[in-house]
């Protein structure tokens, strides 16, 4: 059965000090109820006295949480004194048990060391002593509604160590469910920087290599034919300025404030196409997206990784087979997006590790649940695949 949402969520701070208050009220009437009960042995205490010991063990409850020492300190002296001087007689204990279990379930949840632990053990033998003090020194066990010995030694026991232990367990499964959430908060910091890292080094990898590209080309025939070097010049500063585009809105995806925009996806690949052509690689694009799939749609996040990865993959050809040509094709089904990159460029044998593109796109489709794969094709060049679920996968 579902609890109702009043008996589950948490109380705001506000809420906890007014509940603290109410709780004091009913500590204070039951304890002064308490104290002003007759003594079955030796004189009747002033009432004045009577409603201030009542008083005091209802502050005690009022301000536990804001000071867990001293009105544990408090609630002890005040419940070992006014039991040993009989202003509250041992047959009614139960008003400052009350105050002790709730000024020690507080205690606990809040002093969970052996300070702690010490603290409440003396404080339990100090209310005990006080209990049993009356009785010991009348010679024996009082008779009527009195405790006995054995419940007397153990009164602060009794009502100090469940509430203390009660109060341990839930204050360490909050100090638990904190540093959860903690690690997961620093998880998320860590994503997000990998995240962000990831998305700058595509695009500052692709686009630098265009500049570079067409600035090697640019100084080669600076002198020869000016209007090439020309050319060169301005797809440098179109390709740096669409750099700046592509850094500024993923910075700006670190930002609340940032309006709304839509990410790099599917329809814009025919962009990156033409934008690689000026590297030297003529590249053929192929997107095979049906109807259906259109209608069905697919995750920002999915179209973001297909764009990254073969932005990745074209950027590569560039880097290192250029010249060369290389085919694109892009499959969206009902279930899964199949991404292919092929080139037939000669590339440098390698001697180092794997470079970060290649772990970068691996890292894009493992995200999401999907499969990857690249190496050299046995008719020459360098082969990318990639299959990722088309309603996003795992992040």
């Amino acid at each position: 059965m579902e609890l109702p949402p009043v008996l589950t969520r948490r109380f705001t701070p506000k809420g906890l000090y007014a509940l603290d208050a109410l709780v004091a009220i009913l500590v204070t009437v039951l304890c002064s109820t308490a104290a002003l009960a007759a003594p079955m042995h030796g004189p009747q205490e002033p009432t004045w006295v009577s409603i201030l010991v009542a008083v005091v063990f209802g502050l005690t409850v009022a301000l536990r949480r804001r000071w867990p020492y001293p009105t544990a300190f408090a609630v002890t002296i005040t419940s070992a004194v006014s039991l040993a001087t009989q202003v509250v007689p041992d047959f009614a204990g139960i008003g400052p048990g009350f105050a002790l279990a709730l000024v020690f379930y507080t205690f606990g949840s809040r002093a969970r060391d052996w300070k702690g632990l010490g603290t409440s053990i003396a404080c339990g033998a100090l209310v005990s002593a006080g209990m049993i003090g009356p009785i010991v020194a009348s010679g024996g066990s009082p008779s009527g509604d009195s405790p006995g010995r054995a419940f007397a030694a153990l009164f602060g026991f009794i009502a100090i160590a469940p509430a203390q232990t009660f109060g341990f367990a839930l204050g360490e499964r909050r100090a638990q469910a904190a540093e959860r959430s903690r690690q997961m908060l620093q998880r998320a910091a860590v994503e997000e920087r990998l995240r962000v890292a990831r998305e700058l080094h595509d695009v500052i990898a692709h686009t630098m290599t265009l500049i570079v590209v067409k600035a090697a080309i640019g100084n080669h025939v600076a002198e020869a034919s000016p209007a090439e070097a020309r050319d060169a010049l301005q797809v440098i500063e179109a390709t740096g300025r669409t750099a700046m585009l592509e850094v500024r809105r993923v910075l700006d995806m670190l930002r609340e404030d940032t309006p709304y925009a839509p990410t790099r996806g599917l329809r814009d690949l025919p962009a990156l196409v033409e934008l690689a052509s000026v590297g030297g690689v003529q590249v053929r694009l192929d997107v095979d997206r049906p109807e259906e799939a259109v209608a069905a749609g697919m995750p920002e996040s999915v179209e973001l990784a297909v764009y990254r990865i073969v932005q990745e993959a074209i950027t590569n050809v560039v880097k290192h087979a250029s010249p060369a040509r290389c085919h694109v094709s892009v499959v969206v089904g009902a279930d899964q997006v199949c991404i292919e990159v092929d080139d037939d460029g000669k590339r440098p044998a390698r001697t180092g590790s794997v470079g970060h593109g290649l772990i970068g796109m691996r890292e894009r489709v493992a995200l999401h649940g999907g499969t990857f794969s690249a190496g050299p094709r046995t008719e020459g060049g360098f082969s990318v695949r990639a299959l990722l679920p088309a309603a996003g996968g795992v992040t």
